[in-house]
């Protein structure tokens, strides 16, 4: 191991975590002129931040638990995001087909008080309530670009032709997806291009306040070097790991706790035509989500379990997966079985601990803590969600406001991420204009690289003119260039980094061609740690 080097720069802040929670902070501080360095143990948005529903959603179902200031500003927040990264987010139409046995999750303050004033129900979702919720979720946020609540019959469109027969009618509302590691990194970026030191692959070896100053020992697990930080504050950013890292790393007697909730996802083949998303509603009372997914798949998700250590990594159990089959098989006319699964993944989501009685009722809103006590604050983050990661950001500038008054007041609402400056309404646009410009791409491969780079997917394959140029084929449209652009401005160094995170195109790679992209960017690394050292 090689011995501590001191940086002599005293930061404002230390970030610890580069999922969408840190990278999201970082991003904000950084643009008001606050000095950042943010550490992540693995790759960014390797845990909780790229292994979401992929949804900007003001949360439907937590209506029925009375969060109406966490849906509110999700809501608002869906449009503001959306301008801001047209290439990895776009609205989608959810189909809520209806039927009478609907019922709630019995642990809902609404259900129980509809079980009290109306008993004959028998814990079943009346029509006039869906509606009702779905009125609120129309107005509570405002809309300028997502259209609203419309009926649809399914007995005659094609929403209805994968379904049973027993489903006839259904509401059809707005959200948005996004891609959500890509979201992540592109935060990452424009933090960094605002003068923020991104570190990954770096662990935080301890904190420790030194005259009113934080003193962070980090170590790159690549090299073993080691480095010594100081700086005003520290955030606590760790998502799953926040509470380890407030006993473990800063040593604090904080009380406050955090909840660990397994969701899992399983991706199949394509299990419908048309481009619209289902919100199916279960007897028990739960939902879940059926998505097109990667152009050629469907996205089934998520479950709530509990998951009591952060250091297991999470994994869609064959209970979840069975489960999200089952599920799924009572609306489909077509049972959906193993056989159709083609992937499954799993994350853990860091909730704060508000002593809910199951992790369904959990709260989904963010908690914001500042301990100060014993010198230099620290800033623990408990939960969030990925449609209000830019709200929490200034929600934290905000907590420790006070400990820098020189910093600026809010920026971030509208503020383009890299390869997001184009409008919502020009993306056909911008893939036809890439087609035209590289004749060679394919329809396929012009619309996953302007979904994933945007206004920036001609800066990714520079001044080609035949796809040869482009280098080395990995396969499934990933080329030499595309993986050295990643490596150089997004942060990438394995074959996992670039085809489960950057992309998924893990989806439509061999083993044997993931191994040969590894083994390729191994030797990449390799050639250029040689000639940094010369």
């Amino acid at each position: 191991m090689s011995a501590s080097g001191e940086t002599q720069q005293i930061y404002d802040l230390f970030i610890i975590g580069g999922g969408i929670n840190g990278c999201g902070i970082a991003r904000d501080a950084s643009g008001r002129g606050l000095s950042v360095a943010l550490a992540e143990m693995n790759d960014l948005a390797s845990a909780t931040s790229s292994s979401s529903t992929k949804l900007f959603h003001g949360g439907l179902r937590y209506l029925e638990y009375f969060e109406i200031r966490l849906v509110r500003e999700a809501l608002i927040e869906r449009e503001v995001l959306l301008k801001a990264m047209p290439h990895i987010s776009w609205p989608m139409r959810f189909v809520l087909p209806y039927h009478k046995d609907m019922r709630f999750e019995n642990s809902t303050p609404t259900s129980r008080i509809l079980n009290t004033v109306m008993p004959w129900m028998k814990g079943r979702r009346p029509a006039w309530l869906i509606r009702l919720g779905l009125f609120m979720y129309d107005n509570l946020g405002g809309r300028e670009i997502l259209p609203g609540t419309s009926t649809v019959d399914l007995t005659q469109g094609p929403e209805g032709a994968p379904l049973q027969e027993r489903f006839e009618k259904a509401y059809e509302y707005s959200d948005c997806w996004v891609e959500d590691s890509r979201l992540v990194v592109l935060n990452a970026r424009d933090a960094e291009a605002r003068g923020a030191e991104i570190m990954t692959r770096t662990k935080v070896m301890s904190c420790v306040r030194v005259d009113d100053m934080w003193e962070v020992i980090v170590q790159d697990t690549n090299t073993g070097v080691q480095r010594r930080f100081r700086a005003k504050m520290l955030v606590n950013a760790g998502g799953p790991w926040v509470g380890d890292i407030i006993h473990g790393k800063i040593r604090s007697n904080s009380t406050e706790g955090v909840r660990l909730v397994r969701g899992s996802h399983i991706v199949t083949r394509k299990l419908y035509d048309h481009d619209k998303c289902y919100f199916f509603q279960g007897t028990d009372g739960r939902i879940i989500f059926a998505i097109p997914y990667e152009q050629d798949f469907t996205l089934i998700g998520t479950t709530d379990a509990e998951h009591t250590d952060p250091s297991i990594k999470p994994e869609c159990t064959d209970e979840e997966r069975d489960y999200l089959l089952s599920f799924a098989s009572d609306y489909f006319k077509q049972p959906v079985t193993r056989d159709d699964i083609v992937w499954s993944y799993s994350g853990v989501r860091p909730l704060y601990d508000d002593g809910a009685s199951s992790a369904t009722a959990a709260t989904r809103d963010y908690t914001l803590k500042v301990d100060a006590v014993g010198g230099a604050p620290v800033l623990n983050v408990f939960g969030g969600k990925i449609t209000t990661y830019r709200r929490l950001a200034e929600s934290a500038l905000e907590h420790i406001q006070e400990y820098f008054p020189q910093a600026p007041s809010t920026w971030t609402a509208g503020v383009a991420l890299p390869g997001g400056n184009f409008a919502v309404s020009d993306t056909e646009k911008l893939i036809a204009d890439l087609q035209q410009k590289y004749p060679f791409l394919t329809p396929f491969w012009a619309r996953r690289l302007t979904r994933a780079y945007g206004a920036e997917a001609s800066e990714v394959l520079g001044d080609v003119r035949e796809a040869e140029q482009l280098g080395r084929d990995f396969g499934a449209t990933l080329t030499e260039a595309e993986v050295r652009w990643l490596m150089e401005r997004e942060y990438a160094q394995t074959a996992e980094d670039v085809v489960w995170r950057r992309s998924k195109l893990g989806l439509r790679l061999t083993a044997e061609q993931v191994a040969a992209l590894d083994h390729w960017m191994s030797d990449v690394r390799s050639i250029g740690s040689a000639q940094a050292a010369q």
